[in-house]
Protein backbone atom coordinates (compact mmCIF):
# COMPACT_ATOMS: atom_id res chain seq x y z
CA UNK A 1 0.00 0.00 0.00
CA UNK A 2 1.11 3.50 -0.70
CA UNK A 3 1.36 5.94 2.18
CA UNK A 4 -0.91 8.81 1.20
CA UNK A 5 0.05 11.10 4.12
CA UNK A 6 1.54 14.36 3.00
CA UNK A 7 4.97 14.86 4.56
CA UNK A 8 5.53 18.04 6.53
CA UNK A 9 7.55 20.64 4.77
CA UNK A 10 10.07 23.00 6.26
CA UNK A 11 7.82 25.88 5.29
CA UNK A 12 4.79 24.61 7.24
CA UNK A 13 3.71 27.36 9.65
CA UNK A 14 3.58 26.91 13.44
CA UNK A 15 0.28 27.87 15.03
CA UNK A 16 1.73 30.27 17.56
CA UNK A 17 -1.72 31.23 18.86
CA UNK A 18 -2.39 27.61 19.84
CA UNK A 19 1.07 27.32 21.42
CA UNK A 20 0.61 30.46 23.53
CA UNK A 21 -2.94 29.46 24.46
CA UNK A 22 -1.72 26.09 25.72
CA UNK A 23 1.02 27.76 27.74
CA UNK A 24 -1.42 30.30 29.19
CA UNK A 25 -3.86 27.56 30.20
CA UNK A 26 -1.07 25.62 31.89
CA UNK A 27 0.05 28.70 33.83
CA UNK A 28 -3.52 29.44 34.86
CA UNK A 29 -3.94 25.87 36.10
CA UNK A 30 -0.76 26.15 38.20
CA UNK A 31 -1.87 29.53 39.58
CA UNK A 32 -5.30 28.15 40.43
CA UNK A 33 -3.78 25.13 42.21
CA UNK A 34 -1.39 27.36 44.19
CA UNK A 35 -4.23 29.72 45.14
CA UNK A 36 -6.97 27.22 45.94
CA UNK A 37 -5.32 23.94 46.98
CA UNK A 38 -1.66 24.09 48.07
CA UNK A 39 1.66 25.76 47.34
CA UNK A 40 5.31 25.34 48.34
CA UNK A 41 6.84 27.64 50.96
CA UNK A 42 10.48 28.37 51.87
CA UNK A 43 11.65 29.22 55.40
CA UNK A 44 14.07 32.18 55.25
CA UNK A 45 14.49 33.00 58.97
CA UNK A 46 15.00 31.48 62.42
CA UNK A 47 11.77 32.88 63.93
CA UNK A 48 10.02 29.47 64.05
CA UNK A 49 12.91 27.39 65.42
CA UNK A 50 12.96 24.67 66.61
CA UNK A 51 9.87 23.63 64.62
CA UNK A 52 11.19 25.10 61.36
CA UNK A 53 14.78 25.64 60.29
CA UNK A 54 16.13 28.02 57.69
CA UNK A 55 16.23 26.08 54.44
CA UNK A 56 13.11 23.99 55.10
CA UNK A 57 10.74 23.61 52.16
CA UNK A 58 7.17 22.84 53.08
CA UNK A 59 3.64 22.55 51.76
CA UNK A 60 0.98 25.12 52.70
CA UNK A 61 -2.65 24.10 52.19
CA UNK A 62 -4.98 26.90 51.07
CA UNK A 63 -8.43 25.53 51.94
CA UNK A 64 -8.57 24.85 55.75
CA UNK A 65 -9.85 28.35 56.63
CA UNK A 66 -11.64 29.13 53.37
CA UNK A 67 -10.41 31.52 50.71
CA UNK A 68 -9.80 35.26 50.67
CA UNK A 69 -7.58 37.78 48.90
CA UNK A 70 -4.62 36.38 50.90
CA UNK A 71 -5.10 32.94 49.31
CA UNK A 72 -4.15 34.12 45.84
CA UNK A 73 -0.55 33.44 44.89
CA UNK A 74 1.62 36.55 44.47
CA UNK A 75 -1.20 38.52 46.17
CA UNK A 76 -2.66 39.48 42.82
CA UNK A 77 -6.09 40.27 44.31
CA UNK A 78 -6.86 43.57 46.08
CA UNK A 79 -7.21 43.44 49.85
CA UNK A 80 -10.68 43.07 51.31
CA UNK A 81 -12.56 41.73 54.33
CA UNK A 82 -14.37 38.97 52.43
CA UNK A 83 -13.95 35.21 52.85
CA UNK A 84 -15.53 32.21 51.13
CA UNK A 85 -16.31 29.12 53.26
CA UNK A 86 -14.46 30.78 56.13
CA UNK A 87 -13.29 28.81 59.18
CA UNK A 88 -11.26 29.69 62.28
CA UNK A 89 -7.78 28.23 62.94
CA UNK A 90 -7.27 26.04 65.98
CA UNK A 91 -4.83 26.61 68.83
CA UNK A 92 -1.35 25.55 67.77
CA UNK A 93 -1.89 25.73 63.99
CA UNK A 94 1.06 27.11 62.04
CA UNK A 95 -0.41 29.65 59.65
CA UNK A 96 0.70 32.06 56.92
CA UNK A 97 -0.43 35.58 57.89
CA UNK A 98 0.13 38.47 55.50
CA UNK A 99 1.56 41.68 56.95
CA UNK A 100 -1.10 44.37 57.63
CA UNK A 101 0.35 46.85 55.12
CA UNK A 102 2.90 44.98 53.01
CA UNK A 103 2.30 42.01 50.73
CA UNK A 104 4.76 39.95 52.73
CA UNK A 105 4.02 36.43 53.98
CA UNK A 106 4.94 35.48 57.54
CA UNK A 107 4.78 32.07 59.21
CA UNK A 108 3.69 31.89 62.87
CA UNK A 109 1.78 29.77 65.37
CA UNK A 110 -1.77 30.56 66.56
CA UNK A 111 -1.73 31.00 70.35
CA UNK A 112 -5.02 32.90 70.94
CA UNK A 113 -8.43 32.79 69.24
CA UNK A 114 -11.21 35.37 68.78
CA UNK A 115 -12.44 36.66 72.14
CA UNK A 116 -9.41 35.40 74.10
CA UNK A 117 -7.51 37.77 76.35
CA UNK A 118 -3.77 37.18 76.04
CA UNK A 119 -0.95 38.56 78.14
CA UNK A 120 2.76 37.80 77.99
CA UNK A 121 4.45 38.11 81.36
CA UNK A 122 8.18 37.35 81.71
CA UNK A 123 7.92 35.45 78.43
CA UNK A 124 5.02 33.29 79.70
CA UNK A 125 1.67 33.25 77.89
CA UNK A 126 -1.29 34.06 80.13
CA UNK A 127 -4.49 33.06 78.33
CA UNK A 128 -7.80 34.27 79.79
CA UNK A 129 -6.03 34.94 83.10
CA UNK A 130 -4.60 31.39 83.26
CA UNK A 131 -0.89 30.67 82.53
CA UNK A 132 -0.66 28.02 79.85
CA UNK A 133 1.23 24.86 80.70
CA UNK A 134 4.96 25.39 80.12
CA UNK A 135 7.61 22.84 81.08
CA UNK A 136 11.41 22.96 80.92
CA UNK A 137 12.71 20.20 78.62
CA UNK A 138 16.22 19.19 77.52
CA UNK A 139 17.65 21.76 75.08
CA UNK A 140 17.03 21.10 71.42
CA UNK A 141 20.15 20.54 69.36
CA UNK A 142 20.34 22.87 66.34
CA UNK A 143 23.26 22.35 63.94
CA UNK A 144 25.50 25.37 63.50
CA UNK A 145 25.02 26.38 59.87
CA UNK A 146 26.46 29.86 59.56
CA UNK A 147 25.62 30.28 55.89
CA UNK A 148 21.90 30.03 56.67
CA UNK A 149 21.48 31.18 60.23
CA UNK A 150 23.66 34.28 60.38
CA UNK A 151 23.03 37.73 59.06
CA UNK A 152 26.06 39.92 59.78
CA UNK A 153 26.97 37.49 62.57
CA UNK A 154 23.70 38.09 64.41
CA UNK A 155 23.16 34.44 65.31
CA UNK A 156 26.63 34.29 66.85
CA UNK A 157 25.83 37.21 69.13
CA UNK A 158 22.41 35.84 70.08
CA UNK A 159 23.26 32.15 70.58
CA UNK A 160 27.01 32.24 71.19
CA UNK A 161 26.76 31.09 74.80
CA UNK A 162 24.79 28.01 73.71
CA UNK A 163 27.30 26.81 71.11
CA UNK A 164 28.72 23.38 71.93
CA UNK A 165 30.98 20.89 70.15
CA UNK A 166 30.44 17.14 70.25
CA UNK A 167 33.06 14.37 70.26
CA UNK A 168 33.16 14.40 66.46
CA UNK A 169 33.94 18.10 66.35
CA UNK A 170 30.51 19.10 65.04
CA UNK A 171 29.07 22.34 66.42
CA UNK A 172 25.53 22.80 67.70
CA UNK A 173 23.41 25.36 69.48
CA UNK A 174 21.63 24.09 72.59
CA UNK A 175 19.41 27.01 73.68
CA UNK A 176 16.94 26.90 76.61
CA UNK A 177 13.87 24.96 75.44
CA UNK A 178 10.34 24.64 76.78
CA UNK A 179 7.25 22.65 75.94
CA UNK A 180 4.04 24.67 75.81
CA UNK A 181 0.54 23.20 75.81
CA UNK A 182 -2.51 25.20 74.73
CA UNK A 183 -6.11 24.72 75.95
CA UNK A 184 -7.01 22.20 73.23
CA UNK A 185 -3.97 20.06 74.08
CA UNK A 186 -1.84 21.26 71.16
CA UNK A 187 1.77 20.97 72.34
CA UNK A 188 5.04 22.10 70.76
CA UNK A 189 8.57 23.26 71.65
CA UNK A 190 9.71 26.87 71.96
CA UNK A 191 13.08 28.56 72.48
CA UNK A 192 13.26 31.38 75.03
CA UNK A 193 16.83 32.39 75.82
CA UNK A 194 16.89 36.01 76.97
CA UNK A 195 14.89 38.83 78.52
CA UNK A 196 13.71 41.45 76.04
CA UNK A 197 10.85 43.92 75.51
CA UNK A 198 8.51 41.40 73.84
CA UNK A 199 8.53 39.30 77.03
CA UNK A 200 5.94 41.74 78.38
CA UNK A 201 2.75 42.31 76.38
CA UNK A 202 -0.90 43.09 77.01
CA UNK A 203 -3.39 42.22 78.31
CA UNK A 204 -4.93 42.26 74.85
CA UNK A 205 -8.36 40.93 73.85
CA UNK A 206 -8.34 39.34 70.41
CA UNK A 207 -11.11 40.92 68.28
CA UNK A 208 -13.80 38.87 66.55
CA UNK A 209 -12.58 37.18 63.36
CA UNK A 210 -8.92 37.64 64.39
CA UNK A 211 -6.21 35.39 65.82
CA UNK A 212 -3.04 36.16 67.78
CA UNK A 213 0.17 34.56 66.53
CA UNK A 214 3.71 34.15 67.86
CA UNK A 215 6.94 32.59 66.63
CA UNK A 216 8.34 29.53 68.41
CA UNK A 217 11.75 31.23 68.68
CA UNK A 218 10.30 33.76 71.07
CA UNK A 219 13.19 36.21 71.29
CA UNK A 220 13.85 36.30 67.54
CA UNK A 221 10.32 36.66 66.17
CA UNK A 222 8.48 39.73 64.87
CA UNK A 223 4.89 38.61 65.44
CA UNK A 224 1.58 39.85 66.89
CA UNK A 225 3.45 41.28 69.90
CA UNK A 226 5.43 43.74 67.75
CA UNK A 227 4.05 46.78 65.94
CA UNK A 228 3.69 46.76 62.17
CA UNK A 229 6.18 49.62 62.01
CA UNK A 230 8.77 47.36 63.68
CA UNK A 231 8.19 44.60 61.11
CA UNK A 232 5.74 42.87 63.44
CA UNK A 233 2.09 42.05 62.82
CA UNK A 234 0.61 44.65 65.13
CA UNK A 235 -1.75 42.61 67.30
CA UNK A 236 -4.51 40.30 66.16
CA UNK A 237 -4.50 39.09 62.55
CA UNK A 238 -7.78 39.38 60.58
CA UNK A 239 -8.80 35.93 59.39
CA UNK A 240 -8.97 37.21 55.82
CA UNK A 241 -5.21 37.91 56.10
CA UNK A 242 -4.46 34.21 56.71
CA UNK A 243 -3.23 32.67 53.46
CA UNK A 244 -3.11 29.02 54.53
CA UNK A 245 -1.89 26.39 57.00
CA UNK A 246 1.54 24.75 57.07
CA UNK A 247 1.17 20.98 56.68
CA UNK A 248 4.51 19.17 56.31
CA UNK A 249 8.14 19.58 55.28
CA UNK A 250 8.96 18.17 51.86
CA UNK A 251 12.74 18.53 52.01
CA UNK A 252 15.38 20.70 53.66
CA UNK A 253 18.84 21.96 52.61
CA UNK A 254 21.54 23.03 55.05
CA UNK A 255 22.94 25.86 52.91
CA UNK A 256 26.07 24.07 51.70
CA UNK A 257 24.74 23.36 48.20
CA UNK A 258 26.13 25.08 45.11
CA UNK A 259 25.16 25.19 41.42
CA UNK A 260 26.38 21.60 41.11
CA UNK A 261 23.39 19.22 41.45
CA UNK A 262 25.62 16.65 43.16
CA UNK A 263 25.99 19.04 46.09
CA UNK A 264 22.23 19.12 46.57
CA UNK A 265 22.29 15.56 47.84
CA UNK A 266 25.05 16.18 50.38
CA UNK A 267 23.21 19.32 51.59
CA UNK A 268 19.96 17.43 52.19
CA UNK A 269 18.78 17.18 55.80
CA UNK A 270 17.28 13.74 55.45
CA UNK A 271 15.80 13.62 58.93
CA UNK A 272 13.51 16.59 58.23
CA UNK A 273 11.81 15.36 55.06
CA UNK A 274 8.07 14.60 55.44
CA UNK A 275 7.95 15.93 59.01
CA UNK A 276 4.39 16.93 59.91
CA UNK A 277 3.84 20.51 61.08
CA UNK A 278 0.55 19.82 62.85
CA UNK A 279 1.01 20.09 66.62
CA UNK A 280 0.94 17.00 68.77
CA UNK A 281 -2.05 16.69 71.10
CA UNK A 282 -1.43 16.22 74.82
CA UNK A 283 -3.83 16.10 77.75
CA UNK A 284 -6.03 19.08 78.43
CA UNK A 285 -4.17 22.22 79.49
CA UNK A 286 -3.33 22.89 83.09
CA UNK A 287 -1.71 25.88 84.77
CA UNK A 288 1.93 25.30 85.66
CA UNK A 289 3.75 27.82 87.84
Amino acid sequence: MTDTKTPKTENEKVNWFAEFRGLALMLLAVLAFHSLVAKPFYIPSTSMMPSLHVGDRLVVSKYPYGWSWASASFHILPRGDWRVFGATPEYGDIVIPVHPTRNEDYIKRVVALPGDTIEVRDGRIILNNVPIKREVVPPVRIPYEASLMCENGECLRNFQSYLVRDANGDQYFEPPTYRETLPNGATYLVIDHKSQFLDKYGPYTVPDDHVFVMGDNRDESADSRASAENRGLGGGIPLENIGGRAEFITFSLDGSSTWNPISWFSAMRGDRAWTTLRPAIAERNESVD
